[in-house]
């Protein structure tokens, strides 16, 4: 007996590779045409600062076409792709995810970013929504601050931990291009919605490792972001993470997301924003603040077992301190540009 949701889910998987494949080989002239023909007529983008949210075809090809001219000869390097019902929507629409790097020669300047002529990855997450056989949807988080570090133009001070182009998983079957157990799907959407319960309790009456330990493997990977970077296991995560995040906010509104799924041993999620906050206490090296800040997350995990063993994480950090009247992006490139006097 064949069953629907499957079939739906592989579909689906089958329309973003197929787009993918067009898409990636294209040269920067097509992409708008391409778009048009795979998306719907009220396809919606959203983006990493400074973009924002997109509609319109002529709106998103105005980033992609710079990107695409700037960074030559684009390799899409994925290490994680899967496919879903959207919790959120009580599982009625049907999402694919991708997660990698976007690698390519950074030839010329983009955003203000001086060009290395050398190697550059765009690390990247992109959650798409397919509703009758076309993209209706797009959130694609992407870590600017790594590639202007790989520059030489950091946004940000000295981060609490390390900065690396993050690999796949240790696993390496991050590509869910097949059909997958149903129950392995839902076991691993039920540890995520446990871990999310934990992040709501930050006065529970445990210490952070403690309530850690409930849903991670003593030697789990935090992949962070540039300005923050990645951190392994239990300690060093609280460490060099999520113990200074903490002492850093308050206020920490209810999380909330667009989209939560998850395929075989792997899931994520996104929000715009996810939750807010207000920086009191500091927080990558910037003053306190008593502003509320909102944190766009897109969040990636695969589970091994009854635990999660690693989380790839896109927060649109340029955003949040934009929120805090600190334009990074301008004011760092900015600091390139030759006087006009």
């Amino acid at each position: 007996m064949k069953n629907k949701n499957l079939e739906d889910i592989q579909a689906a998987k089958q329309i973003v590779q197929g787009f993918y494949h067009r898409f990636d080989s294209s040269a920067p002239a097509g992409l708008e045409a391409i778009l048009a023909a795979v998306s719907t007529d009220t396809y919606r983008w959203r983006g990493y600062h400074p973009f924002g949210q997109l509609d319109g075809l002529k709106s998103i090809a105005r980033f992609w076409i710079p990107l695409r001219d700037s960074l030559s000869h684009v390799q899409r390097r994925q290490h994680i792709f899967f496919a879903g019902r959207n919790q959120i929507d009580d599982f009625n629409s049907v999402w694919v995810v991708s997660m990698g790097q976007l690698m390519g020669l950074f030839d010329r300047p983009w955003l203000g970013i001086r060009p290395t002529g050398k190697m550059a990855f765009l690390p990247y997450c992109e959650f798409n929504r397919i509703e009758d056989g076309k993209l209706a949807e797009t959130s694609m988080y992407f870590d600017l601050p790594h590639l202007m570090t790989q520059a030489g133009q950091s946004p940000f001070g000295p981060q609490t931990a390390a900065h690396l182009v993050h690999p796949g998983p240790q696993t390496h079957d991050g590509l869910l291009y097949a059909a997958q157990d149903p129950q392995q799907g839902a076991a691993t959407l039920a540890l995520i919605n446990a871990m999310i319960g934990d992040l709501g309790q930050w006065q529970r009456g445990l210490t952070l490792e403690e309530e850690l330990r409930r849903t991670w493997h003593e030697d789990m990977i935090w992949w962070g972001p540039e300005g923050i970077g990645a951190t392994y296991t239990i300690a060093r995560y609280a460490q060099q993470h999520s113990g200074p995040f903490r002492a850093g906010f308050t206020d920490r509104s209810k999380t909330q997301h667009i989209c939560r799924l998850a395929e075989g041993n792997y899931g994520g999620f996104f929000g715009w924003p996810n939750f807010s906050a207000r920086p009191t206490g500091g927080f990558m090296g910037m003053p306190a603040s008593d502003k509320p800040g909102e944190f766009r997350v897109i969040d990636i995990y695969r589970r091994d077992g009854d635990k999660l063993a690693e989380n790839w994480v896109f927060i649109d950090l340029l955003h949040f301190w934009n929120q805090q009247g600190v334009d990074l992006l301008a004011r760092t490139t900015g600091m390139e540009t030759p006087c006009q006097c």
